[in-house]
């Protein structure tokens, strides 16, 4: 008996969403944070600080790339990463 396996391929990959550098304005990118993960404006200013940092996991291409752009209009260099479930 052979086993096969199959890698089934969709439209629907899960995205990350990854601050690689928060740039000179660090307090709207902290608001920006702050807006898209619902964290308080504290913990969003030690996330940005901590670049690279990822802020969200697993959400929709659609999402993820709204999410950077909003970073990017904060001032910060973002960007997405597609995760695959071979990654960990």
């Amino acid at each position: 008996m052979t086993v096969e396996y199959f890698l089934l391929v969709c439209d629907d990959v899960p995205h990350d969403v990854v601050l690689t550098d928060p740039g000179a304005r660090v307090i709207d990118v902290a608001q920006a944070i702050r807006r898209l993960t619902g964290l308080s404006l504290w913990r969003s200013k030690v996330l940005a600080t901590q670049a690279p940092a990822v802020i969200l996991n697993n959400v929709p291409e659609e999402a993820a790339a709204a999410a950077v752009s909003a970073l990017r209009d904060a001032g910060a260099e973002a960007e997405t990463r597609e995760r695959s479930e071979w990654s960990s």
